[in-house]
């Protein structure tokens, strides 16, 4: 039998383009997820690190260098909690929203996002190349999937994410709010439970 999975979600409100800060933040909730809650894996909103939209600014490479930073400077001081944490991230193929996950001083997996939104407040092809791989770890016998904001308004990624063996999918958010958008967000999480009979744990930033 699989033991419980103590999962700890990290609503935060993060400042756009202060990557030292916000990796400050990051450090001091996982520390508190682990240490005060007992959480084995904690779960940050989407682009972490930069704060959400980073809009032009991702159009720096000074920015993309202090991400990269960062994220070696965090990965050996969460040790004894799995986290999920985003960031943009230079590739062959172009500039990813991705998801990493941190284990134990080093990044165990990368899971880039599928479904860029274009539409309203998003821009996100003029920054970002798609991908179209699932991203599944284990974490105490729990296989859990990775997706990130829009993917999971699809029914695609949630789907693979099944089909790759996930138990849970995470989804990781930098949703704006607008009026009766709690609602629809529980009516299309309601629906990709219903289509691959697993659960999703999501989570959202907070703040302006």
């Amino acid at each position: 039998m699989v033991a419980p999975l103590r999962i700890a979600l990290a609503q935060m409100n993060l400042m756009v383009g202060d990557v030292a800060t916000n990796a400050k933040k990051i450090l001091k909730t996982a520390l508190a997820a682990r240490d005060e809650q007992r959480a084995d894996l904690v779960i940050f909103p989407e682009l972490t690190l930069t704060g959400y939209p980073p809009e032009d600014l991702l159009l720096r490479d000074s920015l993309l260098d202090w991400c990269e930073r960062a994220l070696q400077d965090l990965a050996p001081l969460v040790e004894g909690i799995d986290v999920v944490l985003g960031l943009p991230i230079r590739e062959a193929e172009g500039l990813r929203n991705a998801a990493v996950v941190l284990r134990n001083g080093r990044i165990l997996v990368q899971y880039n996002k599928q479904v860029l939104p274009n539409y309203g407040v998003f821009d996100e092809k003029r920054y970002f190349v798609a991908d179209h791989q699932a991203c599944v770890f284990d974490c105490k016998g729990v296989q859990v999937g990775l997706t990130i904001c829009e993917d999971i308004w699809q029914p695609e990624p949630a789907e693979i994410t099944a089909a790759a063996g996930a138990d849970i999918v995470v989804n990781i958010n930098a949703s704006p709010f607008h009026r009766c958008k709690q609602q629809s967000r529980l009516e299309v999480l309601r629906q990709r439970v219903d289509e691959t009979g697993i659960p999703v744990v999501y989570v959202n930033n907070v703040g302006g």
